[in-house]
């Protein structure tokens, strides 16, 4: 008997390539300052790569020097959802697609005003839709 998660990972799995499943199904993270959108200066907005959920703007990303995109707000607070996370004997906040529970990244207090806060995603959880 196979259960609904079970089903749903098989889903996700013909969807997605093996890197955006880690990722975004696993909630791995893709090492510093390899994936495609840490440094892309490209106008538009990010999409969540598993359901098209909008999620940010490239008017609200910045360098943060970290390796991943960062971005100092979302494009609606009720597009994603966070929650604690203690992996790695950390307590950080997991950041997710409120939509479909895709893993995104964490945030952190220690970003840009007006907000302060650094939206630390990976690429692989990403479609950048691109603006003229």
């Amino acid at each position: 008997m196979t259960s609904n998660h079970d089903s749903d990972d098989a889903i996700w799995q013909q969807k997605l390539t093996p890197e955006q499943f880690n990722i975004c199904r696993l909630k791995a993270t893709e090492a510093p300052f390899t994936g495609k959108y840490y440094d892309c200066k490209k106008t538009g907005i990010y999409h969540c790569v598993c359901c098209g959920q909008a999620l940010f703007s490239s008017e609200t990303k910045y360098d943060s020097g970290s390796g991943w995109p960062s971005f100092w707000d979302v494009i609606a607070v009720d597009s994603i959802a966070e929650h604690t996370d203690f992996s790695y004997g950390m307590r950080r906040v997991e950041v997710l697609c409120k939509q479909c529970n895709a893993h995104l990244g964490h945030v952190f207090p220690d970003g840009p005003k007006p907000t302060g806060l650094r939206y630390c995603i990976n690429s692989a959880a990403l479609d950048l839709r691109e603006t003229p």
